[in-house]
């Protein structure tokens, strides 16, 4: 599932194919992903007028039509853009393709249709009518803590609410935790301050390395739990083992002799 590297990867590619240019067609290929929006104002605010910029909060992420507003993308579990030729056929399961007057094009693909495809004048506003937390890249010390402390539940859990914090999913709140060496289903009630921010560093640090490296777990550091996410594999920090259990609904993977 797409989680905040991802989503922030895909901005950054936005941002140097889709910025600049102006938006020649508008192809809605799944009607059934549109979110508060219609194929015919998607093509009314984007034909003819040119991206100017791109946002992301969390895992949305936002295209800007000039002032008239924002094209926004949630992923879901399998979202991504991919460029292309607007003379060429659309990959498979492209959901909207926009193409562009150089004869490029952009594409939101989305193979398991649980992504969204929206609009909205203020996207900043948008953020804040639907309740998300701050996005995990920019929360302060302080407001982190506000945020785990004095709520009830596994740690992981809290980590995975998006309406609490934005960006974190299962993979990389995982990798986080084993950086911190906090067991994903401490309670919250048991979590220090120290440990709190000790989890606030790992969680910036894993983002960020994510980012630089593309996403690609082949990339990632041998010492992270990605590349041995397996129930039974060696612990890349200790001699101990990696198992497999579900928290909050999730799949989590941790190691008991590490994370406590």
């Amino acid at each position: 599932m797409p989680e905040l590297p991802d989503v922030e990867i895909a901005r950054r590619r936005a941002e140097s194919s889709a910025v600049g240019h102006t938006v020649a067609h508008v192809h809605v290929r799944d009607e059934s992903l549109l979110d508060g929006t219609s194929r015919q104002q998607l093509s009314a605010q984007l034909g003819g007028v040119e991206l100017t910029e791109t946002d992301r909060h969390g895992k949305v992420l936002a295209l800007a039509a000039g002032d008239r507003g924002w094209l926004r993308l949630h992923f879901g579990m399998t979202g991504r853009l991919v460029d292309g030729r607007a003379d060429a056929d659309p990959p498979e399961h492209a959901a909207l393709s926009l193409d562009f007057e150089d004869g490029s094009s952009l594409h939101f693909v989305n193979s398991r249709r649980l992504g969204s495809i929206g609009w909205t004048e203020d996207f900043r506003g948008f953020v804040q009518e639907e309740g998300l937390g701050p996005d995990m890249l920019e929360v302060e010390r302080d407001d982190f803590r506000r945020i785990l402390e004095g709520h009830r539940g596994a740690i992981k859990s809290r980590l995975l609410d998006q309406h609490a914090v934005a960006g974190v999913g299962s993979v990389y709140g995982d990798e986080a935790l084993f950086a911190a060496g906090i067991r994903p289903d401490r309670p919250l009630d048991e979590v220090s301050g120290d440990e709190i921010d000790a989890m606030r560093r790992s969680l910036r640090h894993v983002l960020r390395t994510a980012i630089d490296r593309e996403a690609d777990p082949e990339r990632m550091p041998e010492s992270w739990l990605l590349p041995r996410r397996e129930d039974g594999a060696d612990c890349p920090g200790c001699d101990g083992t990696i198992r497999r259990t579900t928290v909050g609904g999730r799949s989590t993977y941790w190691c008991p002799d590490c994370q406590d």
